[in-house]
């Protein structure tokens, strides 16, 4: 396990890492070429549970639904940490996509993401600041309330 400075800034806002994260169908969970790691969506799902389902409607809490965007990053983080074996070779996170199974006419999705994006902020500072698109769609897998993926630059 890694004890960087990132992992302790996880712990300090009292966060951690699942202790896994298994993929759902026929893909690789990274791809790292040429000092860029591309990580594969994750869902809102803790060691393969679905924790937040969809669709998304104008009475779910916003603030609930950025905790299932922030479970999607800490799946995307423990990825990255098992491709680079430490988090602090992240040298930029470069872009997130985040989506939100919504019903139609749902116009919340980006604040949704923030859930993510401000995780990624808030641990790798400025470095983790990031392009990004937010999206609301029709259905992700097993029906979750909210997938990202990521591609970051790493040393």
């Amino acid at each position: 396990m890694d004890d960087g400075t990132i992992e302790a800034k996880l712990a300090a806002l009292g966060l951690e890492l699942p202790p896994e994260c298994p993929p759902r169908a026929s893909f690789v969970k990274y791809r790292l070429w040429n000092g860029l790691l591309v990580l594969s969506g994750q869902i809102c799902e803790w060691c393969g549970e679905p924790r937040w389902l969809g669709p998304v409607t104008e009475e779910t809490s916003v603030e609930e639904m950025q905790k299932a965007a922030q479970m999607c990053a800490l799946n995307l983080l423990f990825c990255a940490r098992e491709a680079l074996g430490s988090l602090d070779r992240v040298d930029q996170v470069l872009r997130l996509g985040g989506f939100v199974n919504a019903e139609p006419g749902y116009g919340r999705g980006p604040a949704i993401i923030d859930g993510a994006s401000n995780l990624f902020i808030d641990i790798f500072g400025e470095r983790g600041r990031h392009a990004r698109t937010a999206v609301c769609v029709s259905s992700l897998p097993v029906n979750a309330a909210v997938e990202v993926d990521a591609l970051i630059a790493v040393s």
